[in-house]
């Protein structure tokens, strides 16, 4: 009979899903030297090698495979549990993981804050990543709510809309379109956009937009974070595409302006998304409900007009 414990069967279940000890590591709060002594102790106990490196990737055996499978389901009936035991004490303690892409960091935490007022016994994991990350995630069903733009597709999961997400083009503020009204969206291919990575949910509505529009646009600087596309935009080298959520500093301080461009702001929305068939805490059922009552109430947004934008 193996005697493996639950410790291990955890730590196993974390490199197996992400094939990377050291990120395994950062999930579980453990030094990478413990992740792979617990692993060794393991691979010992079943008498098989769990991994396998070949070049710099980390690959499963067909006996990791076999254990990620049974071990998959046996934390999830752990979790099941844990949830069963919180939903007994009600809402007075209570732990919430919620999963949001980078652009959303921007008014989530203030979200959060706001709930945690009124259930200060809740716990919350909030884990703010790219769009593909926040999708595996989705897909690993590991965290119990996800906040994003455009919901994927080919995955059975249930996606409810609680706030406007408009994306407005800016500019620097010495740029020569900025004291225009309804710039024409052709003259746009003139100018070079500093854009997201592929795959990104601005990004995917930005090709739509200008394919719909048939405007062909001159990409430069590609970057995978908000802020270093603020920062390019600020610096001069172009203009940009972003979610008005991301830029109120930036736009009280005068140092970007948004454009007056015919077709925008895009509006697109945010979703609070999770797997259809997934039992959702009681913390993780009134959190969805205070984001769709509420949300857009707490995060108000006002686009200016051109005369209405500082500098």
């Amino acid at each position: 009979m193996l005697h493996i414990t639950l410790h291990q069967l955890k730590i196993f279940e974390s490199v197996a899903r992400l094939l990377n000890f050291t990120h395994a590591a950062e999930e579980l709060h453990l030094t990478q030297p413990a992740v792979s002594i617990q692993i060794k102790r393991l691979e010992e106990m079943i008498a098989l090698p769990l991994f396998e490196q070949i070049g710099k990737r980390t690959h499963l055996t067909e006996a990791g495979k076999e254990l990620y499978h049974y071990s998959r389901g046996i934390t999830q009936q752990l979790a099941d549990m844990e949830l069963a035991l919180d939903e007994l004490k009600g809402l007075e303690r209570g732990k919430l993981s919620i999963s949001v892409v980078s652009t959303a960091n921007y008014f989530i935490p203030n979200l959060l804050a706001k709930f945690c007022q009124r259930y200060p016994g809740i716990t919350i994991s909030l884990h703010v990543s790219n769009r593909e990350n926040v999708l595996k995630q989705l897909s690993d069903n590991t965290m119990d709510l996800a906040i994003m733009g455009q919901p994927p597709e080919g995955l059975d999961i249930t996606a409810e809309s609680f706030m406007e997400n408009p994306l407005v083009i800016i500019a620097p503020p010495e740029h020569t379109l900025c004291n225009r009204k309804q710039i024409p969206v052709k003259q746009l291919e003139r100018e070079i956009f500093l854009v997201r990575e592929p795959g990104s949910g601005t990004r995917n509505a930005m090709e739509r937009f200008f394919a719909q529009e048939k405007v062909n646009i001159q990409k430069g600087m590609e970057a995978d974070t908000a802020e270093a596309i603020k920062q390019g935009i600020q610096a001069g080298m172009g203009l940009g595409i972003m979610s008005l959520h991301t830029i109120r500093l930036e736009l009280e301080a005068g140092r970007i302006k948004i454009l007056d461009i015919q077709g925008f702001p895009i509006m697109r929305y945010w979703n609070v998304v999770h797997q259809k068939n997934k039992r959702l805490s009681n913390a993780a059922s009134v959190f969805k409900q205070f984001l769709l009552n509420e949300a857009a109430d707490l995060v108000a947004l006002k686009i200016p007009l051109v005369s209405e934008q500082t500098g």
